[in-house]
C-alpha cells in the first residue's frame, strides 16, 4: 500500500504511488496559494483591506452581510477594506472564517495585516504527523477491497490502497510515475478514460468539481491542471453507454471496465474538520463505494 510519506513506492508493487505532490508537493501541498504579499501593501491596513475586499467580492457577499455575520458594522468593514482602520489579528481571522478563505490564504491575510502566520505547514513525513499518517493509512487499508485514495489540493495522489492499484493496472508508466495526479490519470486518453463507460457524465462532474475549487482557492496550478485535462479529447457519445440494469439514483455512478466487467461506484470525499495546519487543510480522502451487488461480489473475490 502506498504510504503518506513522500516519494515511497507502493509496497506491493501496485501502480498507485505517493509522488512529489493535490490537488491541489508531498508534505508541502502546491494547491491554493497566491503568494506572500510584498511591496508597500505588505503589513499595512490598505494591503489587507484590498485582499479582504477581493475575497468578499469573490464570495458575492455585501459589506452589510459580512458585518452581520462577523458581529460588526458595514461602516467598520468599509474602513478596513479602504485602509482607514487596522483590523486586529482576531478580526482578520473572523472575517476569513466567514468568507470561507482557505487556511493557506488566511496566513497571507495575516501577513498583509502585519501579523505572524497562524497556521503552520508541516510536511507529511514530519514526526509530528505520525498519528495522522497512521490513522489515514489504517483507514485506507481498512476500506479494502474497495478503492480509496488521499489527494492534496492539486489532486496529487499522496496515498492509495490496493483497490486503486487494481483500477490503475495496465496504464502506461508515464501516467503512473510520481507525481501521480488523480485528475490526469482519470481523464487522459491513455489513462482510465477509455475504460469509463459514462465518460461524458463523469468528466463533466470532475470538471465542475475543479471549477468550484478554483473559485475557492485562486490556485494558478489548479487552473493550469484544469485547462490541461479539459482539453483532452473525449470519445464518441456512443462510448458513454447507458448502465445495464438499475442505476442508483442517489448519486452519479462511476461505471468503469475492469477485466471484461463493468464495475459501478459512487464517490465520497472527506476532509478534516477545522484544520489548524495548511497541509492537513489541503488533504482530501476519496472513497469509492460499490453501487451494485455485482461490484461488491467482484471486489470481494479480488480482495
Amino acid at each position: 500500500m502506498t504510504t503518506l510519506a513522500p516519494g515511497r513506492r507502493n509496497g506491493d508493487g501496485g501502480a498507485a504511488r505517493a509522488g512529489a505532490a493535490s490537488g491541489a508537493g508531498t508534505g508541502t501541498p502546491t494547491g491554493a496559494r497566491t503568494g506572500t504579499p510584498t511591496g508597500a501593501g505588505a503589513g499595512s491596513p490598505a494591503g489587507v483591506g484590498a485582499l479582504l475586499r477581493g475575497w468578499r467580492e469573490e464570495r458575492r457577499v455585501s459589506q452589510l452581510e459580512l458585518a452581520l455575520r462577523a458581529d460588526s458594522s458595514a461602516r467598520h468593514i468599509s474602513f478596513v477594506e479602504t485602509g482607514r482602520a487596522k483590523p486586529s489579528e482576531e478580526f482578520v481571522l473572523k472575517l476569513a472564517e466567514h468568507l470561507d478563505v482557505p487556511v493557506r490564504e488566511r496566513n497571507a491575510l495575516l501577513l498583509a495585516a502585519g501579523y505572524a502566520p497562524r497556521f503552520p505547514q508541516t510536511p507529511l513525513d514530519d514526526p509530528a504527523m505520525g498519528a495522522l499518517r497512521a490513522g489515514v493509512e489504517q483507514l485506507l487499508q481498512g476500506y479494502e477491497p474497495y478503492p480509496a485514495l488521499v489527494v492534496d489540493a492539486a489532486y496529487q495522489v499522496l496515498a492509495a490502497n490496493r483497490g486503486i492499484a487494481m483500477l490503475l493496472d495496465g496504464l502506461p508508466e508515464h501516467l503512473l510515475a510520481p507525481p501521480l495526479n488523480a485528475m490526469r490519470v482519470v481523464l487522459h486518453p491513455e489513462g482510465l478514460a477509455p475504460r469509463i463507460r459514462n465518460l461524458r457524465e463523469w468528466r463533466g462532474h470532475l470538471l465542475h468539481q475543479m471549477e468550484r475549487q478554483i473559485a475557492l482557492q485562486r490556485s494558478p496550478a489548479l487552473r493550469a491542471l484544469y485547462e490541461e485535462v479539459a482539453a483532452y479529447p473525449v470519445g464518441d457519445p456512443g462510448e458513454d453507454a447507458a448502465a445495464d440494469g438499475q442505476v442508483p439514483h442517489f448519486a452519479l455512478p462511476l461505471r468503469i471496465e475492469h477485466e471484461g466487467r463493468v464495475l459501478s461506484f459512487v464517490s465520497s470525499i472527506s476532509t478534516f474538520n477545522t484544520p489548524m495546519d495548511v497541509t492537513v487543510a489541503e488533504l482530501a480522502i476519496e472513497t469509492l463505494l460499490p453501487a451494485d451487488p455485482a461490484t461488491v461480489k467482484y471486489l470481494q473475490t479480488k480482495g
